[in-house]
């Protein structure tokens, strides 16, 4: 029952978090750049985040926290939702959602070869297996003719994406160490609102003020970005590493292409 829970909660995760690529093409038919758009998805969500840790259920572990695991914690949210963010986020702006879900979704491969590598965790025949049925149908996307070579941005756009993944899978690496030690709400709440400063600080550093203003559509994609793509599949995927483990519910999230 342990190990269904935690693959529904992947594979739902998953899917709601492959809906942001759609959302983010969606705003870029629209004047707007890729740091105001993640400003707009990590401060919608925000509220949610910071709210969770004020209740009393999850104010104690809260409290609990050393400081050796706040470093962890901290450099978790930078790598995970401020660093794959971005380059994610940029890397949309020079190829398709679909290329990108396809280049983004190596991640389960980097979590599984990187685990065994500097966690002395084995590969299992069955993470072989799933690994190979997950590229089986990553190719397919390659048949849809979604791959134009001839597009001079898609080298820059495949690389950023490329990126996002690796600094992905070391989040969900991290995660997995620290999940059990702190609980999945209070991590993923702690490690977003960390995200959510840092992001802030990009936007200061990079855009004037008046970029906040757009088109009313963008506002609206955004806040359905922050709840749908953000908040529900960020606990759900949190909570499929506590039950599963970081390299099997990496895998099961490959269902997002």
């Amino acid at each position: 029952m342990k190990k269904f829970a935690g693959f529904i909660f992947a594979l739902v995760g998953a899917l709601l978090f492959s809906t942001k690529a759609i959302f983010v093409k969606l705003c870029y038919a629209y004047p707007v750049d890729y740091s105001t758009l993640l400003v707009f998805r990590m401060f919608f969500s925000l509220p949610v985040y910071a709210g969770i840790l004020l209740l009393p259920r999850y104010r104690a572990s809260f409290e609990a926290i050393t400081r050796k695991e706040w470093i962890q914690i901290i450099t978790m949210g930078i790598l995970g939702y401020y660093l794959a963010s971005a380059f994610d986020f940029a890397g949309l702006q020079y190829i398709t959602a679909g290329l990108e879900r396809l280049i983004v979704f190596v991640y389960p491969t980097l979590v599984v070869v990187l685990s065994a590598i500097f966690l002395k965790k084995k590969i299992k025949r069955v993470e072989i297996y799933s690994l190979l049925l997950c590229y089986g149908g990553i190719a397919l996307v390659y048949l849809s003719g979604d791959l134009d070579l001839q597009n001079t941005g898609i080298w820059l756009g495949s690389f950023l994406v490329f990126m996002s993944a690796l600094t992905y899978a070391i989040y969900l690496i991290g995660s997995g160490e620290l999940i059990p030690k702190i609980g999945s709400i209070t991590y993923t709440s702690i490690s977003m609102i960390v995200s959510t400063i840092v992001i802030g600080i990009h936007f200061l550093v990079q855009n004037p003020l008046q970029d906040l203003v757009v088109p009313a559509p963008v506002y609206g994609y955004s806040i359905l970005m922050a709840l749908l793509s953000t908040i529900l599949p960020s606990f759900m995927i949190a909570e499929g590493i506590r039950l599963l483990g970081s390299g099997r519910a990496s895998i099961i999230a490959s269902v997002g292409p």
